[in-house]
């Protein structure tokens, strides 16, 4: 029997599709969301509104959209991912000349019933598109440096454009989610270490371009990374986030003020206590243990995803798998890092726990195709 009747005669079909799904998967991601509607709770004062009511109902739309997701076999959407990644592409290119303004940002397009993040998709169809290439490309061809322009562009053209946008950490999460597909296919150590010494370059550019005519970051940005080297040098303006961060981060200690009883959040001296800076507030109320605790739920999110692309036999779906768990792991390290002052602020939300429907939606999307992955592979 061939591999390929060996697949088709093993992979489950009809209901027998449920009962295969990483049910372990699916509960840790309702824990940690339920952890964010708990929080969203707290922060609006004890309301369901402005905030929590409606991440349910995007939860709810993005389960729904999980389990459809999971039920089509993985090879359907290893097939329409260049489809995926172009349409995000375009998406991308309509933000420059149609995207909603906010915070000086250009990053949204309206569409009435809600405003889409194209960067968020191109976060997950460029993974998926690089695992197709690399499920594509013979495994000895991996390293040559022919095969490895077109990957590269792949990552870099849509990088460009959210960079312009500007948004710096989801063009980072693009870059290092991007390596992490390349690394996992094989791709020799060697290409790593000179991209890391051009790295080295380009931070050294970028300091110096600082006030030339070529200046290649906004000034917010260069005022992000002043505050991240020291914070105290405008604490009640570029650096009032980060300081007031740590203040709420010092004050939970070990089991936190109780719930409801932050008050950096209910007195309004957290910025953004919804979206970037939510973790502060679970710290606050809930203290080392409740932050250690949704680091634990992470964690073992990552551990299953990984495992499962272990156990996988089938090459596109053990890359997909591994590079959005490598995604997901840079959305929550960034964000956390961010809110502790080791690392510059750059905007980057705590996965299922911060308010945004975008990022939730497109992140149990993700899940759906690892979820598909899983029930689809090879037995």
């Amino acid at each position: 029997m061939s591999y390929l009747e060996y697949s088709v005669k093993t992979v489950p079909t009809g209901f027998s599709k449920v009962l295969h799904l990483n049910w372990a998967l699916v509960l840790l991601l309702m824990s940690v969301s339920g952890i964010g509607f708990l929080m969203l709770y707290s922060v609006a004062g004890g309301s369901f509104n402005p905030w929590a009511a409606a991440q349910m109902k995007r939860f709810i739309l993005g389960m729904s959209l999980m389990f459809a997701i999971a039920m089509v076999p993985i090879w359907f959407w290893r097939n329409v991912s260049g489809v995926l990644y172009f349409g995000s592409l375009v998406l991308l290119i309509l933000v420059e000349f149609m995207g909603s303004v906010q915070m000086g940002a250009q990053r949204w397009i309206d569409l009435g019933f809600m405003r889409l993040q194209p960067s968020e998709l191109m976060k997950i169809t460029l993974v998926m598109f690089l695992a197709t290439y690399y499920d594509w490309l013979p495994v000895n061809k991996t390293s040559r440096p022919l095969w490895i322009i077109l990957p590269i562009l792949i990552i870099l053209v849509p990088t460009f454009l959210v960079l312009r946008q500007p948004d710096l950490g989801t063009s980072l999460l693009l870059l290092f989610g991007g390596a992490i597909v390349m690394f996992m296919a094989g791709l020799h150590w060697g290409y790593f270490a000179g991209v890391i010494a051009m790295g080295v370059g380009l931070v050294t550019a970028v300091f110096q371009s600082r006030g030339t005519t070529w200046q290649l970051l906004k000034d917010y940005q260069y005022r992000r990374i002043d505050t991240f080297l020291d914070p105290a040098s405008d604490p009640l303006g570029a650096g009032y986030h980060i300081t007031q961060s740590k203040i709420a981060l010092g004050s939970g200690g070990w089991t936190g003020r109780g719930y409801m009883q932050g008050t950096q959040s209910r007195l309004n001296f957290l910025p953004e206590k919804h979206t970037d800076f939510i973790f502060t507030t679970l710290a606050e109320e809930f203290g080392f243990v409740g932050a250690f605790s949704l680091l634990s739920l992470y964690a073992l999110i990552i551990f299953f995803c990984v495992f499962s692309a272990i156990s996988n036999k089938d090459r596109f779906s053990a890359l997909m798998t591994m590079g959005i768990a490598g995604t997901f792991f840079l959305f929550f390290a960034v964000n956390m890092s961010m809110v502790m002052g080791m690392a510059p602020v750059v905007g980057v939300p705590l996965p299922l726990v911060s308010y945004g429907g975008s990022a939730m939606l497109v992140i149990l999307v993700a899940f759906g195709m690892i979820q598909s992955a899983h029930v689809h592979r090879p037995r």
